[in-house]
């Protein structure tokens, strides 16, 4: 007999929309406050909003998951999250799996927006095809390792404030018209270049981009927070420029990341198919 398995992942996969439903995915929701109130991500549109601090779900909200992909039918489940260098999510996950009335099996991406979400695609679609739980886990695993995540930031400043940055790192950007570009790395923001003026790291940005795609097969996440245009141009001179990219999705981070890296902020996720 097959076993159903399921896929359930958290809101900083910032899927597009209608991908999740496409896929049978389920998505648990971190949580922000703003002003005292709470919400989870997902109800609250303003990425920008001042005083907004972030949370990671509680284990009974994966409970809950857990418990209702079983009762429709789930054999097994594979949950697939953001890094556990940058958030307790994984550990709330764990927590949960403890008790689920199906086997869990949790997993730590290492990463974070897109980079997450094309990991889930691929649990999603080898789940989708047959493939057993384990052989999900595993996908997500090396699709994860195989993502590489570029980002550009107007200022280092709100991810030292959130403890996503050294202060040591912040110096990195801090000189005048300095844009620091970035890297996710064993689980980690880090620093990996410094460009004079936004036009030029922009495209430093898409020239790394490029490099990193190569002559593979790829799928390309292009994230913003507060640039759709920036954005846009930057996918449209990328399927111009990588010769062998299949999906590109283009989106806006939602307030979890948004806190961390403030406006103006541009990704470029270029994911390399199994």
């Amino acid at each position: 007999m097959v076993s159903v398995v399921a896929v359930v992942t958290d809101s900083t996969a910032y899927l597009p929309p209608g991908l999740a439903e496409r896929h049978a995915l389920t998505v648990v929701p971190l949580q922000i406050a703003v002003a005292g109130t709470v919400w989870d991500e997902g109800d609250l549109i303003a990425a920008e909003a001042p005083d907004i601090t972030t949370s990671r779900p509680s284990p009974a909200r994966f409970a809950d998951a857990y418990k209702a992909v079983a009762d429709a039918g789930a054999d097994e489940v594979v949950s697939v999250h953001l890094s556990a260098r940058m958030s307790g999510t994984v550990e709330a996950a764990r927590l949960a799996a403890d008790d689920a009335p199906v086997p869990v099996r949790v997993v730590d991406s290492g990463t974070i927006g897109m980079g997450l979400g094309f990991a889930v695609l691929s649990a999603a679609a080898t789940t989708l095809s047959g493939g057993t739980g384990e052989q999900a886990a595993d996908a997500a695993l090396r699709r994860a390792k195989l993502t590489r995540s570029l980002l550009y930031v107007d200022t280092l400043e709100h991810l030292r404030r959130g403890g996503r940055i050294g202060a040591a790192a912040t110096l990195f950007g801090s000189a005048l018209m300095v844009k620091p570009l970035l890297d996710i790395a064993d689980g980690r923001i880090e620093p990996l270049e410094k460009v004079r003026t936004s036009t030029r790291a922009l495209a430093r940005l898409e020239e790394l981009a490029v490099i990193e795609a190569g002559d593979r097969r790829v799928d390309l996440g292009v994230q913003h927070l507060g640039a759709p245009s920036r954005a846009e141009s930057l996918a449209a001179r990328l399927r111009e420029r990588i010769p062998h990219v299949q999906d590109v999705y283009v989106g806006e981070v939602g307030p979890v990341i948004g806190a961390h890296v403030g406006p103006g902020m541009i990704a470029a996720v270029v994911a390399p198919h199994l």
